[in-house]
Protein backbone atom coordinates (compact mmCIF):
# COMPACT_ATOMS: atom_id res chain seq x y z
CA UNK A 1 0.00 0.00 0.00
CA UNK A 2 1.17 3.68 -0.12
CA UNK A 3 0.37 5.49 2.83
CA UNK A 4 0.63 8.55 4.78
CA UNK A 5 1.55 8.75 8.25
CA UNK A 6 1.45 12.10 10.27
CA UNK A 7 3.33 11.84 13.84
CA UNK A 8 5.79 9.61 12.25
CA UNK A 9 8.85 10.69 14.31
CA UNK A 10 6.91 10.15 17.33
CA UNK A 11 7.03 7.38 20.09
CA UNK A 12 4.10 5.39 18.40
CA UNK A 13 4.87 6.37 14.98
CA UNK A 14 9.08 5.75 14.84
CA UNK A 15 8.09 1.99 15.54
CA UNK A 16 5.08 1.91 13.22
CA UNK A 17 7.16 3.25 10.04
CA UNK A 18 9.74 0.20 10.71
CA UNK A 19 7.32 -2.34 10.67
CA UNK A 20 5.04 -1.27 7.41
CA UNK A 21 8.92 -0.78 5.56
CA UNK A 22 9.35 -4.06 6.59
CA UNK A 23 6.50 -5.33 4.88
CA UNK A 24 7.01 -3.85 1.83
CA UNK A 25 4.18 -0.63 2.22
CA UNK A 26 5.59 2.60 0.47
CA UNK A 27 5.00 5.47 2.91
CA UNK A 28 4.62 9.24 2.43
CA UNK A 29 5.38 10.89 6.04
CA UNK A 30 4.52 14.55 6.98
CA UNK A 31 6.50 16.34 8.75
CA UNK A 32 6.21 20.20 10.04
CA UNK A 33 9.97 20.86 8.41
CA UNK A 34 10.42 21.87 5.03
CA UNK A 35 10.80 18.17 3.35
CA UNK A 36 14.75 16.97 2.47
CA UNK A 37 13.54 13.43 0.86
CA UNK A 38 10.97 12.04 -1.69
CA UNK A 39 9.67 10.40 0.97
CA UNK A 40 8.55 13.82 2.90
CA UNK A 41 5.50 15.89 2.74
CA UNK A 42 5.25 19.37 4.86
CA UNK A 43 2.25 19.55 7.09
CA UNK A 44 1.54 21.71 10.07
CA UNK A 45 -1.69 22.00 12.34
CA UNK A 46 -2.49 25.46 11.34
CA UNK A 47 -1.78 25.26 7.33
CA UNK A 48 -2.02 21.71 6.61
CA UNK A 49 -0.20 20.34 3.78
CA UNK A 50 1.62 22.07 1.31
CA UNK A 51 1.77 19.64 -1.55
CA UNK A 52 -2.04 18.15 -1.26
CA UNK A 53 -1.68 17.04 -4.96
CA UNK A 54 0.83 14.43 -3.34
CA UNK A 55 -1.35 13.18 -1.35
CA UNK A 56 -3.38 11.57 -4.71
CA UNK A 57 -3.61 7.46 -5.26
CA UNK A 58 -2.76 7.12 -1.05
CA UNK A 59 -4.27 3.07 -0.27
CA UNK A 60 -4.60 4.34 3.62
CA UNK A 61 -3.99 7.51 6.28
CA UNK A 62 -2.32 7.03 9.83
CA UNK A 63 -2.90 10.03 11.90
CA UNK A 64 -0.99 10.07 14.90
CA UNK A 65 -0.02 13.58 15.14
CA UNK A 66 -0.90 15.60 18.43
CA UNK A 67 1.09 17.76 21.43
CA UNK A 68 2.12 15.62 24.09
CA UNK A 69 -0.32 15.16 27.11
CA UNK A 70 2.33 15.29 29.78
CA UNK A 71 5.36 17.82 29.84
CA UNK A 72 6.33 20.44 32.83
CA UNK A 73 4.75 20.30 36.24
CA UNK A 74 1.13 21.53 35.41
CA UNK A 75 -0.97 22.42 32.46
CA UNK A 76 -1.29 25.95 31.42
CA UNK A 77 -4.40 26.96 29.60
CA UNK A 78 -2.04 27.25 26.54
CA UNK A 79 -0.92 24.23 27.16
CA UNK A 80 -4.41 22.70 27.25
CA UNK A 81 -5.21 24.44 24.19
CA UNK A 82 -2.05 23.45 22.09
CA UNK A 83 -3.67 19.38 23.58
CA UNK A 84 -6.92 20.23 21.92
CA UNK A 85 -5.85 22.30 19.02
CA UNK A 86 -3.45 19.54 18.10
CA UNK A 87 -5.84 16.85 17.89
CA UNK A 88 -9.11 18.83 16.79
CA UNK A 89 -7.99 21.24 14.16
CA UNK A 90 -5.52 18.89 13.24
CA UNK A 91 -7.27 16.03 12.44
CA UNK A 92 -9.92 18.69 10.42
CA UNK A 93 -7.27 20.00 8.54
CA UNK A 94 -6.20 16.38 7.52
CA UNK A 95 -10.12 15.33 6.93
CA UNK A 96 -10.57 18.56 4.70
CA UNK A 97 -7.69 17.62 2.40
CA UNK A 98 -9.29 13.95 1.83
CA UNK A 99 -12.47 15.45 0.61
CA UNK A 100 -11.11 17.49 -2.00
CA UNK A 101 -8.68 14.49 -3.58
CA UNK A 102 -10.14 12.78 -6.58
CA UNK A 103 -8.92 9.37 -5.56
CA UNK A 104 -9.63 9.11 -1.95
CA UNK A 105 -7.85 6.72 0.35
CA UNK A 106 -9.73 3.29 1.50
CA UNK A 107 -9.16 3.52 4.93
CA UNK A 108 -7.88 6.44 7.40
CA UNK A 109 -6.85 5.47 10.86
CA UNK A 110 -6.87 8.05 13.35
CA UNK A 111 -5.31 8.24 16.91
CA UNK A 112 -7.74 8.77 19.64
CA UNK A 113 -7.25 8.01 23.59
CA UNK A 114 -8.63 6.05 26.32
CA UNK A 115 -8.72 9.87 28.19
CA UNK A 116 -12.50 8.85 26.03
CA UNK A 117 -13.57 7.21 28.88
CA UNK A 118 -12.77 9.78 31.92
CA UNK A 119 -12.32 9.08 35.43
CA UNK A 120 -14.47 5.84 35.99
CA UNK A 121 -13.45 3.45 38.84
CA UNK A 122 -14.17 -0.07 38.80
CA UNK A 123 -16.21 0.16 35.89
CA UNK A 124 -15.24 -2.08 32.98
CA UNK A 125 -15.05 -0.21 29.85
CA UNK A 126 -15.60 -1.46 26.22
CA UNK A 127 -15.98 0.20 22.67
CA UNK A 128 -19.86 0.79 23.72
CA UNK A 129 -19.11 2.36 26.91
CA UNK A 130 -20.10 6.07 26.59
CA UNK A 131 -17.69 9.23 27.46
CA UNK A 132 -16.91 10.60 30.48
CA UNK A 133 -16.37 14.20 31.68
CA UNK A 134 -13.17 15.41 31.79
CA UNK A 135 -11.22 17.63 29.87
CA UNK A 136 -9.08 15.29 28.42
CA UNK A 137 -12.79 13.10 27.25
CA UNK A 138 -13.99 16.41 25.90
CA UNK A 139 -10.70 16.54 24.16
CA UNK A 140 -11.15 12.91 22.87
CA UNK A 141 -14.90 13.36 21.92
CA UNK A 142 -14.17 16.51 19.56
CA UNK A 143 -11.10 14.33 18.24
CA UNK A 144 -13.29 11.63 17.30
CA UNK A 145 -16.28 13.84 15.77
CA UNK A 146 -13.76 15.21 13.59
CA UNK A 147 -12.01 11.91 12.58
CA UNK A 148 -15.25 10.47 11.64
CA UNK A 149 -16.11 13.13 9.09
CA UNK A 150 -13.90 10.64 7.29
CA UNK A 151 -16.85 8.31 7.21
CA UNK A 152 -18.76 10.46 5.21
CA UNK A 153 -16.51 10.53 2.55
CA UNK A 154 -17.24 6.99 1.95
CA UNK A 155 -13.43 5.99 3.63
CA UNK A 156 -13.39 3.75 6.40
CA UNK A 157 -12.71 5.05 9.60
CA UNK A 158 -10.84 3.08 13.09
CA UNK A 159 -10.81 5.36 16.13
CA UNK A 160 -7.46 3.96 17.80
CA UNK A 161 -8.01 4.68 21.70
CA UNK A 162 -4.86 4.42 23.23
CA UNK A 163 -4.21 3.29 26.86
CA UNK A 164 -0.24 3.85 28.26
CA UNK A 165 2.13 2.56 25.86
CA UNK A 166 4.96 0.81 27.34
CA UNK A 167 8.00 1.52 25.54
CA UNK A 168 11.08 2.79 27.46
CA UNK A 169 12.19 5.58 25.03
CA UNK A 170 9.02 7.40 26.18
CA UNK A 171 5.48 8.45 27.79
CA UNK A 172 4.32 6.93 30.69
CA UNK A 173 6.78 4.34 31.34
CA UNK A 174 9.88 6.48 30.09
CA UNK A 175 9.24 9.15 32.57
CA UNK A 176 8.63 6.70 35.27
CA UNK A 177 12.06 4.87 34.98
CA UNK A 178 14.33 7.28 36.13
CA UNK A 179 12.42 7.69 40.14
CA UNK A 180 11.72 3.96 39.75
CA UNK A 181 15.93 3.04 39.42
CA UNK A 182 16.88 5.23 41.82
CA UNK A 183 14.64 3.50 44.30
CA UNK A 184 12.06 6.17 45.18
CA UNK A 185 9.13 4.73 42.91
CA UNK A 186 6.39 3.96 44.49
CA UNK A 187 2.22 3.70 44.80
CA UNK A 188 0.78 6.90 43.70
CA UNK A 189 -2.70 8.12 45.90
CA UNK A 190 -4.75 5.17 47.03
CA UNK A 191 -2.65 2.34 44.31
CA UNK A 192 -6.04 1.45 43.61
CA UNK A 193 -6.77 3.30 40.66
CA UNK A 194 -6.99 1.06 37.07
CA UNK A 195 -4.12 1.41 34.37
CA UNK A 196 -5.05 0.39 30.99
CA UNK A 197 -1.09 -0.40 29.33
CA UNK A 198 -0.24 -1.87 26.22
CA UNK A 199 3.24 -2.75 24.66
CA UNK A 200 4.57 -1.10 21.94
CA UNK A 201 5.15 -4.01 20.15
CA UNK A 202 0.76 -4.43 20.07
CA UNK A 203 0.38 -1.25 20.03
CA UNK A 204 1.62 -0.79 16.37
CA UNK A 205 0.27 -4.81 15.86
CA UNK A 206 -3.17 -3.70 16.47
CA UNK A 207 -2.63 -0.55 14.01
CA UNK A 208 -1.50 -2.81 11.06
CA UNK A 209 -4.35 -5.09 11.70
CA UNK A 210 -6.55 -2.15 11.13
CA UNK A 211 -4.96 -1.27 8.11
CA UNK A 212 -5.72 -4.74 6.63
CA UNK A 213 -8.38 -6.25 8.04
CA UNK A 214 -11.70 -3.88 6.30
CA UNK A 215 -13.62 -5.83 9.06
CA UNK A 216 -11.87 -3.32 11.98
CA UNK A 217 -14.51 0.15 11.84
CA UNK A 218 -14.84 2.88 14.41
CA UNK A 219 -13.57 2.84 18.08
CA UNK A 220 -11.08 0.40 19.27
CA UNK A 221 -9.28 0.08 22.63
CA UNK A 222 -5.58 -0.69 21.73
CA UNK A 223 -4.96 -1.80 25.35
CA UNK A 224 -4.05 -5.31 26.60
CA UNK A 225 -6.58 -8.09 28.03
CA UNK A 226 -5.30 -7.27 31.50
CA UNK A 227 -5.76 -4.15 32.89
CA UNK A 228 -3.95 -3.70 36.52
CA UNK A 229 -4.24 -1.05 39.43
CA UNK A 230 -1.62 1.22 39.83
CA UNK A 231 -0.56 -0.96 42.79
CA UNK A 232 0.01 -4.06 40.74
CA UNK A 233 1.72 -1.96 38.23
CA UNK A 234 4.12 -0.53 40.90
CA UNK A 235 5.03 -4.05 42.13
CA UNK A 236 5.92 -5.42 38.69
CA UNK A 237 8.01 -2.64 37.78
CA UNK A 238 10.05 -2.71 40.58
CA UNK A 239 10.29 -6.72 40.73
CA UNK A 240 11.69 -6.45 36.75
CA UNK A 241 14.11 -3.73 37.23
CA UNK A 242 15.06 -5.04 40.99
CA UNK A 243 14.28 -1.91 42.52
CA UNK A 244 12.22 -1.18 45.63
CA UNK A 245 8.86 0.37 45.76
CA UNK A 246 8.38 1.93 49.19
CA UNK A 247 7.81 5.93 48.87
CA UNK A 248 4.70 6.37 47.84
CA UNK A 249 3.84 9.95 46.61
CA UNK A 250 0.05 10.64 48.53
CA UNK A 251 -2.97 11.83 46.13
CA UNK A 252 -2.58 15.01 48.46
CA UNK A 253 0.82 15.60 46.97
CA UNK A 254 -0.21 14.83 42.98
CA UNK A 255 -2.82 17.73 42.81
CA UNK A 256 -0.50 20.45 45.15
CA UNK A 257 2.57 19.27 42.66
CA UNK A 258 0.67 18.19 38.94
CA UNK A 259 -2.52 20.25 39.63
CA UNK A 260 -5.55 18.87 37.12
CA UNK A 261 -2.71 17.05 35.20
CA UNK A 262 -1.91 14.83 37.91
CA UNK A 263 -5.60 14.28 38.13
CA UNK A 264 -5.77 12.96 34.72
CA UNK A 265 -2.83 11.28 34.09
CA UNK A 266 -1.90 9.87 37.56
CA UNK A 267 -4.79 9.45 39.91
CA UNK A 268 -8.00 8.90 37.35
CA UNK A 269 -8.98 4.78 37.01
CA UNK A 270 -9.64 3.97 33.61
CA UNK A 271 -10.20 -0.17 33.37
CA UNK A 272 -10.52 -0.81 29.67
CA UNK A 273 -10.30 -3.97 28.17
CA UNK A 274 -10.14 -4.78 23.97
CA UNK A 275 -13.26 -6.39 23.41
CA UNK A 276 -13.20 -5.35 19.61
CA UNK A 277 -9.93 -6.24 19.11
CA UNK A 278 -10.30 -9.87 20.93
CA UNK A 279 -13.58 -10.52 19.07
CA UNK A 280 -12.26 -10.03 15.42
CA UNK A 281 -9.47 -12.32 16.56
CA UNK A 282 -5.72 -10.11 17.05
CA UNK A 283 -3.77 -12.29 18.43
CA UNK A 284 -1.88 -10.18 22.38
CA UNK A 285 2.34 -10.82 21.74
CA UNK A 286 2.13 -9.71 25.65
CA UNK A 287 -0.91 -10.04 26.93
CA UNK A 288 0.38 -9.36 30.57
CA UNK A 289 2.34 -6.83 32.18
CA UNK A 290 5.33 -8.46 33.49
CA UNK A 291 6.19 -10.14 29.92
CA UNK A 292 5.38 -6.47 28.27
CA UNK A 293 7.75 -4.84 30.81
CA UNK A 294 10.40 -7.24 30.18
CA UNK A 295 10.31 -6.50 26.88
CA UNK A 296 10.27 -2.69 27.07
CA UNK A 297 12.82 -2.81 29.01
CA UNK A 298 15.72 -5.25 27.39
Amino acid sequence: MKILITGASGMIGSELRKLLRLKGHELLLASRRDPDKPDQIKWTVEDGFAEPKKLEGLDAVIHLAGESISGGLRWSEEKKRAIRDSRVLGTRNVVDTLRNLESKPRVFISGSAIGFYGDRGDEVLTESSGPGDTFLADVSKEWEAESLRANELGIRTVLLRTGIVLTKEGGALGTMLTPFKMGVGGVVGSGKQWMSWISIDDEIGIIDFALENETVEGPINVVAPNPVTNDEFTKSLGAVIHRPTILPLPEFAVNLIFGEMGDALLLASTRVIPEKSQQLGYKFKYPQLDEALKAALV
